[in-house]
C-alpha cells in the first residue's frame, strides 16, 4: 500500500498539497483529545494533545483524514519493532510475557 498519498492540488503548494493523518487515543469522553498527526506519512508522527474544540477546529483547518486499520497496523508493527527490536533482551523479555 503507498502510505505517501497526495491530494488533489486546491491552489496550495508544498505541505498542503500533502495528505495530513490523524489518530486519535483518547476516549470519546475524555476531557482532552490525545492524537497523533502525520504529514504525508503516517508513520512519521507526533503526540498530541487538546481541549475537544480546538482539536475540532485542528482538523476542520488541516482537513486531516483518519489513519485506515491497515495504516494503524502498521504503524503499530513498526513501533513494536523499535521498542523490542530483534534479538535484544526486550525483545526476549516481551516474547516471554506473553506465554
Amino acid at each position: 500500500m503507498n502510505m505517501h498519498l497526495v491530494k488533489k492540488d486546491h491552489g496550495r503548494d508544498g505541505l498542503g498539497r500533502l495528505t495530513k493523518f490523524i489518530r486519535v487515543r483518547s476516549g470519546p469522553e475524555s476531557r482532552f483529545v490525545e492524537f497523533d498527526f502525520a504529514i504525508g506519512d503516517p508513520s512519521l508522527f507526533v503526540e498530541l494533545v487538546m481541549p475537544q474544540k480546538a482539536f475540532e477546529h485542528f482538523c476542520a483547518v488541516n482537513d486531516v483524514v483518519h489513519m485506515s486499520e491497515e495504516q494503524m497496523r502498521a504503524v503499530d508493527a513498526e513501533m513494536e519493532k523499535w521498542r523490542y527490536g530483534d534479538d535484544t533482551l526486550m525483545a526476549r523479555n516481551h516474547d516471554h510475557g506473553a506465554e
